[in-house]
Formats: C-alpha cells, sequence, structure tokens
C-alpha cells in the first residue's frame, strides 16, 4: 500500500455515533429537527396571537405542512421553521412525508402527550413500517436518509389531533439537516458528499458541510462505485480496501495536481460499504483526505483545499501523518 494512499479511520466512528443516536437514542442538537417541529409551528405566530397577544396560531403555509399527505416535499430556511412549506420533490428539501399515522387507540382523549423518548418509540416502531413499500425498496440503515416524524402541536394535541407525518430526511453527521433533490425512492441512499465538500471539525472528528477556507477535517476528493468493480455481488471489505487504495490514489493525483500528501501532512481514506447498503444499493462510496493527530485519537484541522488550482493547503496543526490500524477502513460515509 502506497504511503499517500494509506488507509484512515477515524477513531470515533462518527457516522456509527450520529446513526445510534439517531435510532436508538436520538437526541442531540439539531439530529431532531423534524421531530420537533411542533415546537416550531408553535412558535409560527401568523396575523393574529403572539407575544402579548394570547397563544400564538399556525401560519397558513406551517398548518399547510402539518397537513401534508405522503408524497410531499417540505423545506424551510429559519432555524425554528418558522417558514416551513411545501415544495415539488424536484426541488431542494428537507422532509418528504412518507404515510401518516394515526395513535388515537394508545392515547385517547385526555392522555398527556408522549414524552420525547416515547416520541422516537413511536417513530422507529410506527414510521419504520411503511418505509420500503413507499420507496419500493429497503431503507439503508447507515445511508444518508433516515426516518422522523412530524407531530401535533400541543394545542392540537389538547383539540384532539392523534396523527403524525413519518418522512424521511437526510442528518448530516454534525446533526444539521441537509437538502436533498429528487422524490426518496429516486435518491441514491448511499452517504456520500460532492466532491469538493469539506465538512467542519467536531470534537476531533468531523461535521456538517463548511467552506474548506475554514479549519475542516475532510475534504471529499471523490465519489467511486464500488459495483464498477464488483459486477458478481457484494464484495468484503478487505476487496473494497484492496480496489479502494489503487483507485483513490489515483483520484488524489487527479484532484491534487500530483501533490505531495505526506509533506502537507494529509492522507487519504475512503468509505466501505455494508452488506445491507449494498442490498439497499447503496454502492457509491468517497474517496477523502485527513490529518490525525498525533496520538490518533481524532482529527486534526486543515485549513485549505487540495484541490488543483485552489491554492495550497498549509501543514495542519496535527504533526505528522499517522498509519492507522489495518484491521478496519472508515464506514464513516462522511
Amino acid at each position: 500500500m502506497s504511503q499517500q494512499a494509506e488507509r484512515f479511520r477515524d477513531p470515533r466512528n462518527a457516522l456509527t455515533t450520529l446513526r445510534t443516536r439517531l435510532v436508538m437514542a436520538g437526541v442531540f442538537v439539531g439530529a431532531i429537527i423534524a421531530l420537533s417541529l411542533s415546537v416550531a409551528f408553535s412558535w409560527n405566530v401568523g396575523p393574529e396571537g403572539g407575544a402579548g397577544g394570547g397563544p400564538p396560531k399556525l401560519s397558513a403555509a406551517a398548518v399547510e405542512a402539518f397537513q401534508s399527505p405522503p408524497g410531499t416535499c417540505l423545506t424551510w430556511s429559519n432555524p425554528d421553521a418558522a417558514d416551513a412549506r411545501r415544495v415539488p420533490c424536484a426541488e431542494p428539501h428537507l422532509f418528504e412525508v412518507t404515510s401518516i399515522v394515526d395513535i388515537g387507540a394508545q392515547y385517547p382523549a385526555g392522555v398527556p402527550s408522549p414524552s420525547l423518548d416515547q416520541w422516537q418509540e413511536i417513530s422507529r416502531s410506527r414510521c419504520t413500517v411503511d418505509v420500503k413499500p413507499y420507496l419500493g425498496r429497503t431503507l439503508d440503515p447507515y445511508g444518508r436518509l433516515s426516518m422522523n416524524l412530524l407531530r401535533p402541536t400541543p394545542a392540537q394535541w389538547e383539540d384532539g389531533d392523534r396523527q403524525l407525518r413519518c418522512g424521511l430526511q437526510w442528518a448530516g453527521p454534525g446533526g444539521k439537516l441537509q437538502p436533498t433533490t429528487g422524490p426518496a425512492k429516486e435518491q441514491n441512499q448511499s452517504a456520500v458528499w460532492e466532491p469538493g465538500t469539506c465538512l467542519a471539525l467536531l470534537n476531533n472528528s468531523f461535521g456538517d458541510p463548511i467552506d474548506c477556507a475554514q479549519p475542516h477535517s475532510y475534504e471529499i476528493i471523490a465519489t467511486l462505485d464500488l459495483k464498477s468493480k464488483f459486477k458478481e455481488g457484494y464484495p468484503s471489505q478487505e476487496q473494497q480496501n484492496t480496489w479502494l487504495d489503487t483507485e483513490c490514489s489515483t483520484v488524489a493525483q487527479d484532484y491534487t495536481g500530483n501533490a505531495d500528501l505526506a509533506a502537507k501532512k494529509v492522507t487519504l481514506g475512503w468509505d466501505v460499504r455494508e452488506q445491507e447498503s449494498w442490498d439497499a444499493g447503496s454502492t457509491l462510496v468517497n474517496c477523502k483526505a485527513a490529518a490525525v493527530l498525533p496520538d490518533n485519537k481524532g482529527l486534526a484541522p486543515i485549513t485549505g483545499s487540495l484541490k488543483v488550482g485552489n491554492g495550497e493547503a498549509p501543514p495542519s496543526d496535527g504533526g505528522p501523518a499517522s498509519p492507522p490500524p489495518s484491521s478496519s477502513a472508515p464506514k464513516t460515509g462522511g
């Protein structure tokens, strides 16, 4: 294996951590925006109501968004989703409604609204049932899309509304919802980023996309399709690593103009795919560049893009790039 194509393994395994939090526990800043839209909608003040004017009333756009049927795509710009609205799924959006669930039998009139933990359990148990028929294929458990739900506001709950909107979203590794384009059933679920994307440095690991001029963790240098090489079925991760070692080194030379990455204290890495992802059609992987801290316990900051013509990235603060353990390769999708 070439020095410039040493396998890089994020020691925090951040995507696994993210997915575990989303699916099993689910609580960290930004990753449950859709789940918490009822709070945002309750703040969405229309012409009537608001501070000093009695209980706030939902805006027309928010009401329409909340009452959306399956197949509807929603987006918003404000952090509190106060401007939530329907958009054609062909346009960038943040949430796609997949099914409507009524929990009135379990929560009749007069029963308090579920706790956050209970809402998450409802999302897991009720929303995942209909997603395969909706997509026409299995949801990749390690892919970019994950399930969430829109729940009634406190006022709607008090009025007896027990309908929930289950849907799909893309939560980035830092928790921020990422826009997707096109209906979910037509999207590739592979957890990949466009080449040239830089991911923020977050607690010595990686976060959401950021300007490459800012200190960052990974820079995505290419997207490769495993199926272009492995046409007969799922390749073992060892086979993936062997092929990607050569391929990522080749594309890195083109991307960087044959830059000496070792001199920049940067090393190459890539994603590998699990069997479940392959079976769901997720065969795309990213090649990426990063730097490790001297103790190999996290990522070091890099400033500037490695892409030829974008100027040279100065050496990171992490010291010389160190080869990670060779027993595993990144499963981070970042």
